[in-house]
């Protein structure tokens, strides 16, 4: 990739969000006490989090903040993960578990209030998440995560078929539950302002320099790219999905643990006011059940965000256009005729569990990967985690269930066949469940 001039994609987030500040290459060397890859939602929480104590961090990012997928994706804050559910997580991490499903359940709050906090204008609207459930069958699914998140507090109501139809405006789905602490915001803006704060409180982000490798010696962590490197004394590593895309040495079995896979975004045109008051009229956040996902939400201009995936040659996003129009009128056919004005893609980090991936590094290193399409709300939760277990909080006191790295066998193989799991999920989709 050219990092010496950064391309931003064709999207919503990039045409409105106004420009991040002017920051500089590393050039020659540096030091830090700790050092942060990746200047996506979760390096940038953890360099606000470890500036807000204190400690001096240096953030070296491959573009700009935002550019990976912290910038390009729905902007949907969701508390929860996308498949595994309260008692899975326990049932694998034990007591860590537990302690990641509080953070999990906090997840959205703690974003929001970390943009009233810090005074970051990123278009967020704390108006809930509703998952609606496609099929009769599956409100087995949301009556099952309405009875686990429900014993640990988290604010979730069970929404019959008739509730369902008039929070979203249609008749398409069977029922569903909703989180009231979910929402959604502008990804880049939140991003820029992110970086915006690291930079007012003393943190360092240098950009367009990809890390190509680094090292532990004379018991500090070595940094280095094309132009320098920087030593400290500790180091996370949050490139999540983006991990072997600029350097393929940089970290191979945790770039090959997940499976980068793109995730298409689309902008309506503005929607009719008429029509706003009648498609999800109280603003929430939504994605279904179904594998091939259905999900939707409002930005400030009343655009209409969703997207879609689509698999095979020709050009993709007006394939994309065709289809999704002819989905978003199935769904709500007062729409009238839809247009997009916007389309563009990034990756997403997906998991064979769905369940993220947290490691420890060696000494005084820490990263994770594997958002599973849920990385909004978790990675800024966790990087306030990952703060702490630099700065030497013991571990029975972080929400961080450690795990070592077990790469996907034949990953290049199965990252060229990913797309092709799109016909699988339409299989699933249309079957109903016992």
């Amino acid at each position: 990739m050219d990092t010496a001039n950064v391309r931003w994609p064709d999207s919503l987030w990039a045409a409105v969000t106004p420009p991040g500040p002017g920051l500089p290459e590393l050039v020659g060397t540096a030091e830090a006490d700790v050092i942060v890859i990746g200047g996506g939602f979760t390096g940038l929480s953890t360099a606000l989090h470890l500036r807000e104590t204190g400690v001096d961090v240096a953030i070296v990012e491959a573009m700009e903040p935002g550019w990976g997928a912290s910038g390009r994706n729905n902007g949907q804050v969701i508390p929860t993960l996308s498949r595994p559910d309260p008692d899975d997580i326990v049932a694998k991490h034990g007591a860590a578990g537990q302690r990641f499903v509080a953070l999990l359940r906090d997840s959205a709050s703690t974003l929001f209030n970390i943009a009233r906090r810090y005074q970051i204008q990123a278009e967020q609207e704390q108006a809930g998440w509703i998952q609606p459930v496609h099929s009769p069958g599956r409100i087995k699914i949301a009556e099952r995560r309405v009875r686990q998140w429900s014993k640990l507090g988290a604010p979730v109501e069970l929404l019959s078929r008739e509730q369902t139809r008039q929070m979203l405006g249609s008749d398409a789905w069977f029922g569903g539950f909703w989180n009231r602490s979910g929402g959604h915001i502008n990804p880049l803006a939140l991003s820029r302002g992110l970086a915006r704060v690291v930079l007012e409180r003393g943190g360092r982000i240098y950009t367009r320099s990809p890390a190509i490798g680094f090292e532990r010696r004379n018991e500090r962590w070595i940094v280095r790219t094309e132009k320098g490197e920087i030593s400290g004394r500790a180091l996370i590593v949050a490139t999540n999905a983006y991990t072997g895309e600029f350097s393929k040495s940089l970290m191979p079995a945790i770039a090959h643990e997940v499976m980068p896979v793109l995730s298409w975004q689309m902008a309506t045109q503005p929607l009719s006011e008429t029509a706003r008051q009648t498609i999800i009229p109280g603003r929430q956040a939504m994605s279904d059940t179904h594998g091939e996902l259905y999900f939707a939400r409002y930005d400030a201009r009343n655009r209409l965000v969703t997207g879609g995936a689509v698999i095979g040659p020709g050009n993709k996003p007006e394939r994309l256009k065709t289809i999704v129009a002819e989905r978003l009128q199935r769904l709500w056919p007062q729409i009238g005729p839809v247009e997009f004005d916007y389309v563009w893609n990034g990756y997403v980090g997906m998991t064979t569990d769905f369940l993220p991936r947290i490691h420890r590094l060696g000494p005084d290193a820490y990263g994770w990967t594997g958002c599973n399409g849920r990385a909004v709300a978790l990675s800024i939760a966790l990087g306030d985690e990952l703060s702490k277990a630099v700065r030497g909080i013991p571990e029975k006191d972080l929400a961080l269930p450690f795990s070592d790295p077990v790469p996907i066998v034949a990953h290049g193989l199965l990252r060229w066949l990913a797309p092709l799991m799109l016909m699988v999920y339409r299989r699933r989709d249309a079957r109903e469940i016992a």
